[in-house]
Protein backbone atom coordinates (compact mmCIF):
# COMPACT_ATOMS: atom_id res chain seq x y z
CA UNK A 1 0.00 0.00 0.00
CA UNK A 2 1.24 3.43 -0.75
CA UNK A 3 -1.52 5.48 1.16
CA UNK A 4 1.45 8.32 1.87
CA UNK A 5 2.38 9.55 -1.39
CA UNK A 6 2.65 12.93 -1.29
CA UNK A 7 1.69 13.31 2.24
CA UNK A 8 4.38 15.10 4.52
CA UNK A 9 5.09 13.50 8.23
CA UNK A 10 7.02 14.71 11.08
CA UNK A 11 7.42 11.63 13.70
CA UNK A 12 9.13 12.29 17.05
CA UNK A 13 10.10 9.55 19.10
CA UNK A 14 11.87 8.22 15.69
CA UNK A 15 15.03 6.91 16.79
CA UNK A 16 13.52 3.97 18.55
CA UNK A 17 11.21 1.33 19.93
CA UNK A 18 7.48 2.65 18.63
CA UNK A 19 8.18 5.98 17.05
CA UNK A 20 11.03 4.09 14.91
CA UNK A 21 8.44 1.54 13.78
CA UNK A 22 5.99 4.08 12.80
CA UNK A 23 8.22 5.90 11.05
CA UNK A 24 9.66 3.33 8.93
CA UNK A 25 6.56 2.10 8.17
CA UNK A 26 5.19 5.73 7.17
CA UNK A 27 8.38 5.99 4.97
CA UNK A 28 7.10 2.13 3.34
CA UNK A 29 4.18 3.83 2.18
CA UNK A 30 5.24 6.59 0.96
CA UNK A 31 5.44 9.50 2.72
CA UNK A 32 8.44 12.35 2.88
CA UNK A 33 8.81 12.31 6.58
CA UNK A 34 11.25 13.77 9.20
CA UNK A 35 11.96 11.76 12.12
CA UNK A 36 12.74 13.90 15.43
CA UNK A 37 14.52 12.26 18.79
CA UNK A 38 16.96 13.45 21.49
CA UNK A 39 18.81 10.57 20.66
CA UNK A 40 21.35 11.10 17.47
CA UNK A 41 22.34 7.67 17.30
CA UNK A 42 19.12 6.51 16.95
CA UNK A 43 18.34 8.70 14.43
CA UNK A 44 21.25 7.87 12.15
CA UNK A 45 20.10 4.04 13.02
CA UNK A 46 16.52 4.85 11.31
CA UNK A 47 18.33 6.37 8.43
CA UNK A 48 19.92 3.08 8.01
CA UNK A 49 17.12 1.43 8.50
CA UNK A 50 14.80 2.83 5.99
CA UNK A 51 16.97 1.97 2.80
CA UNK A 52 16.21 3.29 -0.15
CA UNK A 53 13.29 5.34 1.47
CA UNK A 54 15.97 7.90 3.21
CA UNK A 55 16.30 9.96 0.33
CA UNK A 56 12.56 10.93 1.12
CA UNK A 57 13.89 11.32 5.11
CA UNK A 58 15.50 14.03 6.98
CA UNK A 59 16.06 13.35 10.81
CA UNK A 60 16.34 16.31 13.08
CA UNK A 61 17.52 16.84 16.72
CA UNK A 62 14.62 17.75 19.04
CA UNK A 63 14.18 18.12 22.61
CA UNK A 64 10.32 17.85 23.03
CA UNK A 65 10.14 19.24 26.03
CA UNK A 66 12.46 22.36 25.13
CA UNK A 67 10.31 25.26 23.27
CA UNK A 68 13.41 27.07 21.73
CA UNK A 69 14.10 23.07 19.95
CA UNK A 70 10.82 22.87 19.16
CA UNK A 71 10.88 25.95 17.25
CA UNK A 72 13.98 25.29 15.08
CA UNK A 73 13.07 21.11 14.78
CA UNK A 74 10.20 22.39 13.65
CA UNK A 75 11.38 25.08 11.06
CA UNK A 76 13.87 22.66 10.55
CA UNK A 77 11.44 20.07 8.75
CA UNK A 78 8.98 22.57 7.43
CA UNK A 79 11.69 23.67 5.79
CA UNK A 80 12.61 20.20 4.35
CA UNK A 81 9.05 18.96 3.83
CA UNK A 82 7.34 22.63 2.42
CA UNK A 83 4.43 21.60 4.86
CA UNK A 84 3.03 19.29 7.00
CA UNK A 85 -0.12 17.34 6.65
CA UNK A 86 0.32 14.38 10.03
CA UNK A 87 2.29 15.06 12.77
CA UNK A 88 3.13 12.05 14.94
CA UNK A 89 3.85 12.68 18.62
CA UNK A 90 5.53 9.13 20.41
CA UNK A 91 8.21 10.65 21.92
CA UNK A 92 7.70 9.90 25.48
CA UNK A 93 9.62 8.53 28.47
CA UNK A 94 8.75 6.50 32.07
CA UNK A 95 10.70 7.04 35.49
CA UNK A 96 9.03 4.33 37.62
CA UNK A 97 8.98 5.16 41.19
CA UNK A 98 6.93 4.53 44.41
CA UNK A 99 4.77 7.67 44.78
CA UNK A 100 6.38 8.80 48.30
CA UNK A 101 9.76 8.81 47.54
CA UNK A 102 9.27 10.17 43.62
CA UNK A 103 11.75 13.00 43.46
CA UNK A 104 9.67 16.18 42.15
CA UNK A 105 12.46 16.58 39.07
CA UNK A 106 11.58 12.95 38.27
CA UNK A 107 7.98 14.06 38.42
CA UNK A 108 8.45 17.68 36.18
CA UNK A 109 10.90 15.22 33.98
CA UNK A 110 8.22 13.02 32.57
CA UNK A 111 4.86 15.50 32.69
CA UNK A 112 7.59 17.95 30.43
CA UNK A 113 8.34 15.29 27.53
CA UNK A 114 5.33 13.30 27.63
CA UNK A 115 2.41 16.29 28.12
CA UNK A 116 4.19 19.32 27.31
CA UNK A 117 6.38 18.38 24.82
CA UNK A 118 2.93 17.02 22.84
CA UNK A 119 1.52 20.26 23.51
CA UNK A 120 4.73 21.89 22.11
CA UNK A 121 5.10 19.85 19.14
CA UNK A 122 1.27 20.18 18.00
CA UNK A 123 1.00 24.30 18.97
CA UNK A 124 4.21 24.55 16.65
CA UNK A 125 2.37 22.23 13.75
CA UNK A 126 -1.06 23.58 14.09
CA UNK A 127 -1.01 26.15 11.92
CA UNK A 128 0.72 24.16 9.21
CA UNK A 129 -1.64 21.14 9.56
CA UNK A 130 -5.06 23.62 9.56
CA UNK A 131 -3.58 25.08 6.10
CA UNK A 132 -3.32 21.91 4.34
CA UNK A 133 -7.35 21.44 5.29
CA UNK A 134 -6.70 17.33 6.10
CA UNK A 135 -4.15 17.77 8.97
CA UNK A 136 -4.11 14.64 11.27
CA UNK A 137 -2.44 14.67 14.79
CA UNK A 138 -2.00 11.13 16.16
CA UNK A 139 -0.46 11.28 19.95
CA UNK A 140 0.78 8.51 22.09
CA UNK A 141 -0.94 7.25 25.10
CA UNK A 142 -1.14 4.13 27.27
CA UNK A 143 -3.42 1.81 29.14
CA UNK A 144 -1.78 3.24 32.05
CA UNK A 145 -3.98 6.38 32.27
CA UNK A 146 -7.11 3.85 32.39
CA UNK A 147 -6.11 1.22 34.58
CA UNK A 148 -3.92 1.51 37.52
CA UNK A 149 -0.50 0.15 37.69
CA UNK A 150 1.85 0.67 41.14
CA UNK A 151 4.90 3.24 40.78
CA UNK A 152 3.69 4.97 37.33
CA UNK A 153 1.68 7.78 39.38
CA UNK A 154 3.77 10.57 37.11
CA UNK A 155 3.39 8.69 33.74
CA UNK A 156 0.00 7.71 33.99
CA UNK A 157 -1.34 11.76 35.25
CA UNK A 158 1.00 12.27 32.07
CA UNK A 159 -0.62 9.91 29.44
CA UNK A 160 -4.52 11.21 30.85
CA UNK A 161 -3.44 14.59 30.51
CA UNK A 162 -2.39 13.22 26.70
CA UNK A 163 -6.09 11.79 26.42
CA UNK A 164 -7.70 15.16 26.94
CA UNK A 165 -5.26 17.52 25.50
CA UNK A 166 -6.37 15.26 22.02
CA UNK A 167 -9.88 15.52 22.54
CA UNK A 168 -9.61 19.42 23.25
CA UNK A 169 -7.48 19.92 19.88
CA UNK A 170 -10.25 17.33 18.17
CA UNK A 171 -13.01 19.75 19.02
CA UNK A 172 -11.47 23.01 18.64
CA UNK A 173 -9.95 22.60 14.77
CA UNK A 174 -12.54 19.90 13.71
CA UNK A 175 -14.43 22.05 11.69
CA UNK A 176 -10.90 23.41 10.02
CA UNK A 177 -10.69 19.95 8.80
CA UNK A 178 -8.31 18.48 11.52
CA UNK A 179 -8.25 14.98 13.20
CA UNK A 180 -7.09 14.20 16.33
CA UNK A 181 -6.59 10.86 17.72
CA UNK A 182 -5.05 8.52 20.55
CA UNK A 183 -3.72 5.45 20.27
CA UNK A 184 -3.47 3.57 23.32
CA UNK A 185 -1.00 0.52 23.43
CA UNK A 186 0.01 -1.34 26.90
CA UNK A 187 3.47 -3.29 26.87
CA UNK A 188 5.53 -2.75 23.79
CA UNK A 189 8.91 -4.22 23.00
CA UNK A 190 10.57 -1.28 23.26
CA UNK A 191 13.83 1.06 24.83
CA UNK A 192 11.14 2.68 26.72
CA UNK A 193 10.09 -0.93 28.55
CA UNK A 194 13.49 -2.30 28.88
CA UNK A 195 15.32 0.72 30.27
CA UNK A 196 12.44 1.28 32.79
CA UNK A 197 11.00 -1.35 33.88
CA UNK A 198 12.90 -4.49 32.84
CA UNK A 199 16.39 -3.31 33.76
CA UNK A 200 14.97 -2.05 37.64
CA UNK A 201 17.43 -3.32 40.02
CA UNK A 202 16.58 -7.00 42.24
CA UNK A 203 13.96 -6.68 44.70
CA UNK A 204 11.60 -4.12 42.28
CA UNK A 205 8.19 -5.31 42.05
CA UNK A 206 8.01 -6.88 38.81
CA UNK A 207 3.99 -6.84 39.00
CA UNK A 208 3.98 -3.65 37.31
CA UNK A 209 5.65 -5.04 34.21
CA UNK A 210 2.71 -8.27 34.41
CA UNK A 211 0.10 -5.20 34.96
CA UNK A 212 1.30 -3.62 31.11
CA UNK A 213 0.66 -6.73 28.79
CA UNK A 214 -2.81 -8.66 27.54
CA UNK A 215 -4.00 -11.82 27.69
CA UNK A 216 -2.29 -12.75 23.77
CA UNK A 217 0.15 -15.11 23.79
CA UNK A 218 1.20 -15.85 27.35
CA UNK A 219 1.29 -11.96 28.05
CA UNK A 220 4.12 -11.43 25.38
CA UNK A 221 4.74 -7.46 24.70
CA UNK A 222 3.80 -6.14 21.69
CA UNK A 223 5.81 -4.99 18.97
CA UNK A 224 6.50 -1.52 17.48
CA UNK A 225 5.39 -2.73 14.39
CA UNK A 226 1.64 -3.84 16.13
CA UNK A 227 1.14 -0.06 16.31
CA UNK A 228 2.74 1.25 13.20
CA UNK A 229 0.06 -0.39 10.97
CA UNK A 230 -2.37 1.50 12.97
CA UNK A 231 -1.43 4.41 13.37
CA UNK A 232 -0.63 4.24 9.32
CA UNK A 233 -4.33 3.70 8.63
CA UNK A 234 -5.64 6.60 11.59
CA UNK A 235 -3.23 8.70 9.76
CA UNK A 236 -4.40 8.13 6.13
CA UNK A 237 -7.89 8.52 4.46
CA UNK A 238 -8.87 5.25 5.63
CA UNK A 239 -9.02 6.85 8.88
CA UNK A 240 -11.10 9.79 7.65
CA UNK A 241 -14.27 9.91 9.79
CA UNK A 242 -12.10 9.46 12.83
CA UNK A 243 -10.92 12.06 15.26
CA UNK A 244 -11.48 12.68 19.40
CA UNK A 245 -11.00 8.91 20.11
CA UNK A 246 -8.69 6.26 22.01
CA UNK A 247 -7.42 2.87 20.38
CA UNK A 248 -6.49 0.26 22.06
CA UNK A 249 -3.28 -1.90 21.21
CA UNK A 250 -3.09 -3.76 24.03
CA UNK A 251 -3.47 -7.40 23.86
CA UNK A 252 -6.61 -7.44 25.59
CA UNK A 253 -4.53 -5.85 28.85
CA UNK A 254 -7.96 -3.75 29.39
CA UNK A 255 -10.58 -6.42 28.83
Amino acid sequence: MRRFDGRRVVVTGAGSGIGQGIALRLLDEGAQLVAADIDEPGLAATAEKAGDAAERLRTVAVNVADPDSVRTATDTALEFLGGLDVLVNAAGILRPARTHEMPLDVWNQVISVNLTGTFLMTQAALPTLVESGHGVVVNLSSTAAFSAAPYLAAYAASKGGVNAFTHAIALEYAKQGLRAVNIVPAGITSGITTKSILDQPEGFDHKLFARMTGWLNGGALGSPEDIAGVVAMVASDDGRYMTGTEIRIDGGALM
